[in-house]
């Protein structure tokens, strides 16, 4: 029997191969602390007469993640399933005795490099959309992109995934993504593409992700803790991807990631921003309210704490592009864990295709608020009217917010006159912020 992980992404520490007493370790992320992430195939798996122990579990980053986890296993990487896992003295069991000579166990269904370039190969040869090389990683690899859309169109969309190489869910996520915008005659699509240009970037960290790393890149780097003043020597990742979004300008920008210790999908926004407004609330409400109504997994319920005002951290991503950018930008959080509904679902519980099934929905919770997503539509830029999209602008208005008409209503910004309920026609939205 051999127990191994030499390939992309495998992680573990064999510390004992004997079939009646197989003994691993978490493996920590390359010059770095973080240990969770697991990936490994045992051969000649049949031979085996106790379960898996992987020890040491209490000294692992997420200590209380272990609790109702359980493991991944696969025959063929192809076909991955739950299997009966448990926690005993500082242990975690995985109890699955396999029916075939190969297994796989990961901690979620692992996407590999492979995976990402054929998608990538085949999304450039349908000729909907195309690949974008942002930069270079610490190793050289590719940060790659794709662009779906006209990139002159006035609405800028961004989504990032995989910055934390093991939350492996947030690139099934992407996939999902690309997979829908390249369908024909998908009439959600073509509402958004008609108004804006798409960038997704499916995996932020490739050298990460081919170490088998948990949360960092080649050189131990939490990448999603540089976004304030990334560094072409530790971060080029986010150096390259922010550098893009700064040529394009953002819109509207969602970060994918998976939480080790919710059994819950959720979305944290930038309320801790020093500039978050009443407008970026309100599109973080309609979002949220669209998305909640579309896909019966997504939920506002159980989420992180709100950040107090003004506290926000500037260097996590989507905190960083909505003070950049003046736009709404999201976490999106999914489980490595089951659902807690799912608690009778032995098969499956978070999957790959409902991570998809997620990124699907997501396009249509942002279809249905695009025309909110700045205050100056297409129609009303190409009239001449003020342009109410940029930062200055909205800068400018919170200054002038003070500012009050003889009457005690704060002035319209269009004709300096008492705003009021019925605003000028020539406003855009014909309503005041």
């Amino acid at each position: 029997m051999d127990i191994d992980c030499d390939f992309d992404g495998g992680s573990i520490v064999v510390l004992s191969d004997a079939p009646d007493g197989v003994r691993l370790a978490l493996r920590e992320d390359t010059h770095a602390e973080f240990r969770q992430w697991f990936y490994f195939r045992i051969t000649g798996a049949t031979e085996l007469t106790a379960p898996v122990r992987i020890t040491g579990i209490d000294e692992s980053s997420y200590p209380s993640a272990w609790e109702f986890y359980r493991a991944y296993a696969s025959y063929d990487q192809e076909t991955w399933f739950r299997v009966e896992t448990e926690v005993d003295e500082g242990d975690l069991v995985i109890e699955h005795m396999p029916d075939e000579d190969t297994v796989f166990f990961a901690y979620f269904v692992p996407y590999s490099q492979m995976r990402q370039a054929v998608l990538l190969d085949q999304a450039a040869a349908s000729g909907r959309c195309q690949r974008i090389d942002l930069g270079r990683t610490v190793e050289n690899r590719s940060i790659s992109a794709v662009m779906f859309g006209n990139s002159d169109a006035p609405l800028k969309i961004w989504f990032t995934a995989r910055q934390h190489p093991g939350e492996t869910m947030a690139q099934w996520f992407a996939e999902g993504l690309i997979e829908r915008l390249l369908e024909d005659e998908n009439v959600v699509v073509e509402a958004l593409l008609k108004r804006a240009v798409i960038y997704v970037v499916p995996n932020m960290n490739p050298d990460g992700s081919v170490h088998g790393n948990l949360r960092s890149n080649a050189i131990g780097v939490n990448l999603n803790r540089m976004w304030k003043a990334p560094t072409a020597k530790k971060s080029p990742e986010v150096l390259a991807v922010l550098g893009a979004m700064t040529k394009t300008g953002v819109d509207f920008y969602l970060d994918a990631h998976g939480d080790e210790q919710f059994r819950y999908c959720f979305v944290v926004g930038a309320e801790g921003n020093p500039s978050y407004s009443p407008r970026i609330a309100g599109l973080e409400k309609q979002f949220v309210d669209n998305l909640t109504s579309e896909n019966p997994d997504f939920q506002d319920r159980v989420r992180y704490d709100r950040d107090p005002p003004g506290e926000g951290d500037l260097s996590i991503a989507n905190n960083q592009v909505g003070e950049r950018f003046d736009c709404a930008s999201f976490t999106l959080e999914m489980p490595f864990k089951d659902l807690v509904e799912d608690e009778d679902d032995d098969a499956w519980g978070w999957t790959p295709q409902r991570s998809k099934n997620l990124a699907h929905s997501t396009l249509v919770a942002l279809a249905a608020m695009l025309d909110d997503l700045r205050l100056a539509t297409p129609q009303a830029l190409a009239a001449g009217l003020p342009d109410f999209s940029g930062a200055r602008w909205w800068g400018r208005w919170r200054r002038r917010r003070a500012g009050r008409s003889g009457s005690g209503s704060p002035v319209c910004p269009i004709d300096r006159t008492p705003r009021s309920d019925r605003c000028p026609r020539r406003c855009p939205r014909r309503r005041c912020p």
